[in-house]
């Protein structure tokens, strides 16, 4: 299957040509690139705390990054059209969506990339949340490489509250881990809870 049915191939072109400056105006560091596996199916699972994460995990990526978002994201036309091309696959965030599910084990089937944040909404400063069992559906069932990341910093960067970024005032600090590897007898809930901790490791690991 064709990175064509994902995303928009030249609009990623041209956002990887926009990466490093990107990177300069946020304030980007990035560790542990080495960890994401390349040329197979993956998972990047990630904490969450500003509506900056996503451009900041598929800015730090070495490939392509496909989210699960909202489907509202994909309503209104200009950004809708964006959220499109841009590979990601809409979620009904009111029950279980089989749906996306499905979508997004293809996807992953094709040897792409996904990103996931575990917790499911953002979280306040210096807290995590209790992870959600999808991340560990889809981990088990594959049997991808799942990469643990800590992203730090783009809640200061972008608040909750705020609609404008701080920019060149905070610093985004970006972590990935060593990849994680579960089999379909591993409990999908454990999964979850293992990947949620792994994440928090990561910031031991970087001193808090």
């Amino acid at each position: 299957m064709t990175e064509k049915k994902y995303y928009l191939k030249s609009g990623y072109t041209v956002f990887n040509v926009l990466k490093p400056a990107i990177k300069g105006i946020l304030r980007i560091n990035v560790t542990g690139q080495d960890n994401i596996p390349l040329g197979e199916g993956c998972i990047l699972a990630s904490n969450h705390k500003s509506h900056l994460d996503p451009l900041v995990l598929n800015t730090a990526s070495t490939r392509p990054v496909l989210f699960l978002a909202k489907q509202e994201l994909f309503k209104p036309p200009i950004l809708g059209w964006f959220v499109k091309n841009a590979g990601a696959i809409p979620v009904n965030r009111d029950g279980r969506d089989i749906k996306s599910l499905k979508a997004a084990f293809q996807a992953l089937k094709d040897k792409q990339c996904i990103g996931i944040f575990p917790e499911g909404r953002r979280m306040p400063p210096d807290k995590f949340g209790k992870p959600q069992s999808g991340v560990g559906l889809l981990a088990s069932r594959t049997g991808v490489p799942v990469v643990p990341v800590l992203i730090m910093g783009t809640e200061k960067v972008l608040p909750k509250d705020s609609k404008f970024p701080k920019l060149f005032k905070y610093d985004i600090n970006i972590m990935f881990g060593k990849p994680l590897v579960f089999s379909k007898e591993d409990d999908y809930r454990e999964v979850s809870e293992i990947i949620m901790e792994k994440i928090k490791t990561l910031k031991e690991v970087n001193h808090g």
